[in-house]
């Protein structure tokens, strides 16, 4: 029933900036949390931003005043603009709807993500 597609990866040197989008399909979107995720290679999967329903935003450490995460409530999507990009950055990127006091995750499935690769 809910669909996430991600998109917006792509390759980028170092200190460059990448913005991604998550469209959200089959459920209302303004009510719900939302949150990026990143999986880098040999890594698990770990939050890095997330979004209230209200607009509440926080965000792991090392992406603190890097990365601004967004959401436009019309077109059903979120946003996460990540500037200052290294390497370290590397990962696949996705979106999920969660519980922001909770950090779980509401809808058990991922989409297909978007690699963000940054070279050096």
């Amino acid at each position: 029933q809910v669909q996430l597609v991600e998109s917006g990866g792509g390759l980028v040197q170092a200190g460059g900036s990448l913005r991604l989008s998550c469209v959200v399909h089959g459920t209302i979107f303004s009510g719900n949390d939302m949150a990026w995720y990143r999986q880098a290679p040999g890594k698990q999967r770990d939050l890095v931003a997330g979004i209230s329903s209200g607009g509440i935003t926080s965000y792991v450490d090392s992406v603190k005043g890097r990365f601004t995460i967004s959401r436009d409530n019309a077109k059903k999507t979120l946003f996460l603009q990540m500037n200052s990009l290294q390497p370290d950055d590397t990962a696949v990127y996705y979106c999920n709807l969660i519980n922001f006091a909770t950090r779980q995750i509401v809808y058990p499935r991922w989409g297909q993500g978007t690699q963000v690769a940054v070279s050096s």
